[in-house]
């Protein structure tokens, strides 16, 4: 039986453990990762990277280049612009929310600054480690990437619909979300986000 047990893999060891339940719990919520089974979330969970953040520091910059996506455990993020008026806050991500799903395809520079307001621990899965990850399961990439181009399609079709004269310009927010009222139209074009943002007045 105890060589059995050393042959456990280890994202079933993983899924054992309450906190490793919380975090696919999360996952699970991820509209990136909507339909993934039980099985895939935890072999999925075993691939990302916590990392604790101290209040008002900078997760990344306006203009740097897209590595992952980015998932809040605890605290909470702002998504926050540089304007002629000074830095601009677009929106606020709190514990279970996902943002930079789209960095997972590609390396487009971040449009936005993200910087955490409280003490926080935020869950990063690298495009790189993705890439292995779906590289060797299949199932993953179809059902991973099926979310990710509906993701970009509502992001197309919401920025090409056309509009009667009378109506105001269209807001580039993702489906499902509301931008600020201080930025209309104005969100992140790398990495529009399906995953419940609370914008910020």
């Amino acid at each position: 039986m105890r060589a059995m047990a050393h042959h456990v893999p280890q994202w079933l060891s993983w899924a054992r453990d309450a906190e490793h339940a919380r975090r696919m719990a999360i996952l699970g919520r991820t509209p990136v990762f909507s339909g993934l089974s039980r099985r895939l979330l935890a072999r999925l969970a075993v691939q990302l990277f916590e990392k604790a953040y101290a209040p008002g520091e900078t997760v990344f910059r306006e203009g740097d280049p897209g590595k992952g996506l980015f998932i809040v455990l605890d605290g909470e993020v702002e998504i926050i612009r540089a304007t002629a008026q000074g830095d601009q806050r677009l929106a606020t991500y709190a514990p279970g929310t996902a943002f930079g799903e789209l960095a997972l395809i590609d390396d487009l520079p971040r449009s936005a600054t993200a910087r955490t307001s409280t003490p926080s621990r935020l869950l990063i899965l690298y495009r790189s480690h993705f890439e292995t990850l779906i590289a060797g399961d299949k199932a993953t990439a179809l059902v991973v990437m099926h979310n990710l181009l509906r993701t970009l399609a509502g992001y197309v079709r919401a920025t090409t619909v056309p509009r009667p004269r009378s109506e105001p310009p269209a807001s580039l927010s993702p489906p499902g979300t509301t931008p600020p009222p201080a930025a209309p139209g104005l969100v992140p074009a790398a990495e529009p986000s399906l995953s419940g943002t609370r914008t910020v007045p």
